[in-house]
C-alpha cells in the first residue's frame, strides 16, 4: 500500500488549529485542574509533533500516565464528566503522531468527538457556538487537506472562498434541521438515561458542614430565574426554600431517611400569596426550591413532610415549575413526639460550654421560648460580626464559633442556633435554600445565583409551630467585615456593584431565551407551538404530517441550491469554461477528452485566425492549474472573460 503523503508545517499548523478548537467548549466545562492539564498535554504534543512523530515506546507510556493523572483528579470517580476528560486527553495527546495526511485527517476526525461530548456537560449558547466554530474549522482543514491530497495545494484557493463554500454548506442542510427541531414529534421522557456526573455540580445539596460552602458563595452562575404573576414579594422575604437538615453528627447537619416520603405537615397559609413561575438550571439531581412556603407540589414533583420540593427525576436540564406560595400564619402547630425528638437530638460528647450556656438561659426563661429565641438574636446583634475568613473547625465547633471566633457566615450562624435552641429544649431544624434576587429590567424577570446560596433555621414555638429565623440577618451592619461583594465585585446576593450593569443584565437574558426557545422547548410546548395561530393542540399524527411538508420544501430547498452551486467555485476555471461555451457556438466545441493546449492546436489548425489569441490564453491557464504561473490570476480572468471569438462570415464578435 503506497505510504501517505507527507504533512507541510502550514497543513499541520491546520490540523492543530482544529483539534484546538474542538477541544476549548470541552475544556471550559471541565474542573479547572483536569482542564489545564489537558490544555498543557495539548500544547506539549503539539511541540514534540511538530518535530516528527514521537515513537510509539515513548508515546503509549506517556497517554497511561495522562490517563492516570487525570483520574486521580477526578478522585477515581466515575461518570459523564470523568468520560468526556479522558476523551480530552487521548484527543491532546494524538498531536504527538500527527506527521502525515491520514494522521492529520485523523486528529480532525477524531477531535469533533469534543464538541459533542460537551453537550453531556452543559447545552448552553457559548458551548453550541464554540462547536458549530469548531465544526467550521474542521471543514476549512479537510478541505485543505483533500486539495493537498490532489496536488492543488500549490495553488491554494482564498480562505474567503473556502469559508463562502462551507457557508452554502450549512445554508443547504439549515430548514431540514429546523423542521426537525420544531416540528418532528417528541417523546414525553426520554428513551435512555446518561450517567451521572462523577464530580457533582456546584450548588444546595441535602448536607452542609459549617464552612464548606464558601465555593458555591462564590460562584455567581445563575441558580434559577423567577417570573411573577401578579403582585411580588419584596427582596426581604424571598426565602428559597430548599433541603431541611435535621440531624447533626457534631459536624456535618443531614437529612434524615424517610422525611421525603411523609406527606407535607399541614400549615395555615397566610393572607398574602404569590404565584410565580421558576426556571431552575440543571442540577444533575432531584432537589428543587421554592418560595417559603409552597402551597402543594406542581406535576412531576413531590413535597416532604417539611415542605421540601422534590422532583422526580434528575434534572439533567433547564426544568420550569408553575407554582403559588404563601408566608404561613401558623405552621404545624402540633408536634408529635418522633419528630420533637428528631428535632432535639444533639451528639453527646460535643460543645459542653453551649448546653451549659442554654441551662443557663432555661433556668431564667422558665418555659417562655420565645424569650431564649430573642435572647439568642440580641447576643447576636451585640457580639458577633460577619466575615468569610473563617478558620477551621475543631471538635468543638459550636462552643469555637459562640464563645471565640463570634464571626462567620451564614452556615456557623445557622449550625450554631439551632444547636443552642435544642440545648434549651426548644425543637429546631436548618433550612437551606437561597435568599434574595436581582430583578433584570430587560427581561422583567428576577435572578437567583449559586452565591444567593444561604441557611437560616426554624424553631418550634408552642402555639405557632415552626417559625422562620435567620440569625444572620440579626448581625448588627457594622459588624460586616468580608462579603462576597468585597472580594469579587459582582458576586453576592444582590451581585454588587457589577451586577447591575445593562450588559450583565442583557446576557442573562439572552441566556434565559435560549433556555426557554431551545432547551425547554419540550412535548407539551410542541403540542402547543401553534396556539397563537388558533390551533390549540396538535396530536402527534398531525405533526408528523406537518414535518413530512416542511421536510419536503427543505429538501426541494437543498436541491435547487445545489443546482445554483453546480458551477465550479474557481473563478479561473468558470472563466476557462466560458471561453469554451463561446467556441461551441462556432461548431469549435472542446472534446471532454483534449485538454487545454490540444484543443487550442485543433482550433489553430482549423481556424488559424483565431490560432494564436487561444493558444496563448490556453498556455497561460495551463500554467495557473498545473505548474509555476506568471502575471496575476485576477488578470487572467479579464482576458479569459473578455475574449471572443469572430465568425468566419460575418466577422461579429460572440
Amino acid at each position: 500500500m503506497a505510504e501517505a503523503p507527507a504533512l507541510d508545517a502550514v497543513s499541520r499548523r491546520w490540523a492543530y488549529a482544529s483539534g484546538a478548537s474542538s477541544l476549548l467548549p470541552l475544556l471550559l466545562q471541565l474542573p479547572f485542574r483536569i482542564g489545564a492539564l489537558v490544555a498543557g498535554t495539548a500544547l506539549v504534543m503539539a511541540l514534540l509533533g511538530s518535530r516528527g512523530r514521537l515513537p510509539g515506546l515513548l508515546r503509549m507510556p506517556l497517554v497511561l500516565a495522562l490517563v492516570a493523572a487525570t483520574l486521580v483528579l477526578a478522585g477515581f470517580n466515575f461518570g459523564r464528566d470523568t468520560g468526556c476528560a479522558l476523551l480530552a486527553v487521548m484527543i491532546a495527546a494524538k498531536p504527538a503522531e500527527t506527521s502525515t495526511l491520514r494522521d492529520a485527517r485523523s486528529l480532525v476526525g477524531f477531535a469533533l468527538f469534543a464538541p459533542f461530548a460537551t453537550f453531556l456537560l452543559d447545552q448552553g449558547p457559548l458551548s453550541l457556538a464554540l462547536g458549530l466554530g469548531a465544526g467550521f474549522v474542521a471543514l476549512l482543514v479537510l478541505q485543505r487537506l483533500s486539495d493537498l491530497e490532489s496536488g492543488l495545494a500549490r495553488q491554494p484557493v482564498p480562505l474567503r472562498r473556502r469559508a463562502l463554500a462551507i457557508a452554502r454548506l450549512g445554508m443547504l442542510g439549515l430548514p431540514l434541521a429546523l423542521a426537525a427541531f420544531w416540528l418532528f414529534p417528541r417523546l414525553g421522557s426520554p428513551l435512555w438515561g446518561i450517567p451521572e456526573r462523577a464530580l457533582a455540580r456546584p450548588g444546595i445539596s441535602d448536607s452542609m458542614k459549617p464552612g464548606e460552602w464558601i465555593d458555591l458563595m462564590g460562584d455567581d452562575n445563575p441558580a434559577l430565574r423567577v417570573v411573577f404573576h401578579g403582585e411580588t414579594p419584596p427582596p426581604s422575604s424571598m426565602y428559597w426554600r430548599g433541603p431541611v437538615l435535621w440531624d447533626f453528627d457534631g459536624r456535618e447537619w443531614t437529612q434524615p431517611r424517610g422525611v421525603r416520603e411523609l406527606p407535607p405537615a399541614a400549615f395555615v397559609p397566610g393572607p398574602v400569596q404569590w404565584d410565580y413561575t421558576m426556571s431552575i438550571e440543571p442540577t444533575d439531581n432531584r432537589l428543587l426550591v421554592s418560595l417559603d412556603l409552597p402551597l402543594a407540589a406542581p406535576d412531576d414533583a413531590s413535597l416532604s413532610l417539611d415542605h421540601g420540593l422534590f422532583a422526580d427525576r434528575p434534572q439533567y436540564g433547564v426544568s420550569r415549575w408553575r407554582m403559588r406560595s404563601s408566608p404561613p400564619a401558623r405552621y404545624q402547630a402540633t408536634l408529635d413526639p418522633v419528630q420533637r425528638a428528631r428535632a432535639l437530638a444533639l451528639p453527646s460528647g460535643f460543645n459542653p460550654r453551649t448546653l451549659a450556656l442554654a441551662s443557663q438561659w432555661r433556668r431564667e426563661a422558665g418555659p417562655d421560648d420565645a424569650a431564649i429565641a430573642n435572647r439568642a438574636l440580641q447576643w447576636i446583634r451585640d457580639e458577633f460580626a460577619y466575615t468569610l475568613t473563617t478558620p477551621l473547625p475543631g471538635r468543638h465547633s459550636v462552643d469555637e464559633f459562640l464563645f471565640d471566633h463570634k464571626a462567620g457566615f451564614c452556615e456557623h450562624f445557622s449550625s450554631a442556633f439551632v444547636v443552642l435552641m435544642r440545648s434549651a429544649g426548644i425543637p429546631a431544624r436548618v433550612v437551606t435554600g437561597y435568599t434574595g434576587g436581582y430583578y433584570n429590567r430587560i427581561g422583567a424577570y428576577w435572578l437567583v445565583r449559586r452565591s444567593d446560596a444561604h441557611a437560616w433555621t426554624e424553631v418550634w414555638l408552642r402555639g405557632r409551630g415552626w417559625v422562620r429565623i435567620d440569625p444572620t440577618a440579626a448581625v448588627a451592619p457594622e459588624r460586616i467585615y468580608d462579603t462576597l461583594a468585597d472580594r469579587t465585585p459582582g458576586a453576592g446576593g444582590l451581585l454588587g456593584g457589577l451586577g447591575a450593569t445593562p450588559a450583565l443584565e442583557f446576557s442573562d437574558w439572552v441566556r434565559r431565551g435560549w433556555n426557554d426557545l431551545v432547551l425547554g422547548f419540550d412535548v407539551e410546548r410542541q403540542r402547543h407551538l401553534f396556539r397563537p395561530l388558533g390551533v390549540d393542540d396538535i396530536a402527534p399524527g398531525h405533526l408528523i404530517l406537518m414535518f413530512g411538508l416542511f421536510g419536503a420544501l427543505a429538501l426541494l430547498w437543498m436541491l435547487w441550491l445545489s443546482q445554483r452551486g453546480e458551477r465550479d467555485p474557481d473563478p479561473l476555471l468558470r472563466a476557462w469554461h466560458l471561453v469554451g461555451r463561446r467556441y461551441a457556438r462556432l461548431g469549435l466545441e472542446r472534446g471532454t477528452h483534449e485538454p487545454a493546449q490540444a484543443w487550442a492546436a485543433r482550433v489553430a489548425a482549423e481556424r488559424p485566425d483565431l490560432g494564436p489569441d487561444l493558444l496563448e490564453l490556453s498556455q497561460r491557464f495551463s500554467d495557473w492549474r498545473y505548474a509555476v504561473a506568471t502575471g496575476t490570476q485576477r488578470r487572467l480572468i479579464r482576458e479569459l472573460r473578455a475574449h471572443r471569438p469572430r465568425r468566419r462570415d460575418q466577422g461579429e464578435r460572440r
